[in-house]
C-alpha cells in the first residue's frame, strides 16, 4: 500500500528514525488540517513487542477487529479510485473503517 502523504519524509529519509523537529513540523503544519477526531494508529513492531523509532506515516482507513485492540489498515477512497491494483487488492473495505493517521516504526 502506498505510504504517500502530503508531508511524507523524502525517500532518503525513509527507513531512518524521525526526529522531534520533524514531528513538531508534522503536528504543527501538515497534520493541523486533519480533523481532531482523526484516529492515530500505531503499527506494531516486527516482534509484536518492544520499542522502535517513528519512521514514516500514511493517511488511511482503520478497521478494528473484535477485541478492539488490533485491526487492519485500508487505503483511502481517493487512492482506490486512482489505482486499479489497489482496488483489486482491496475489493471491499469494512463498514467500520474510519479515517486514521497510521504511524510506522523503523524496525
Amino acid at each position: 500500500m502506498s505510504t504517500s502523504g502530503p508531508a511524507e519524509p523524502a525517500p532518503s529519509q525513509r527507513d531512518q528514525p524521525l526526529t522531534l523537529d520533524v514531528l513538531r513540523r508534522l503536528v504543527g503544519n501538515d497534520w493541523a488540517r486533519l480533523p481532531g477526531s482523526t484516529l492515530v494508529v500505531l503499527s506494531a513492531d516486527p516482534e509484536g513487542n518492544g520499542y522502535s523509532p517513528f519512521s514514516t506515516y500514511e493517511r488511511a482507513r482503520y478497521a478494528p477487529e473484535d477485541d478492539g485492540l488490533r485491526g487492519e489498515v485500508y487505503p483511502l477512497e481517493s487512492e482506490l479510485a486512482n489505482d486499479p491494483e489497489l482496488r483489486r487488492l482491496f475489493p471491499q473495505i469494512p463498514d467500520n473503517a474510519v479515517a486514521a493517521l497510521v504511524i510506522y516504526p523503523l524496525g
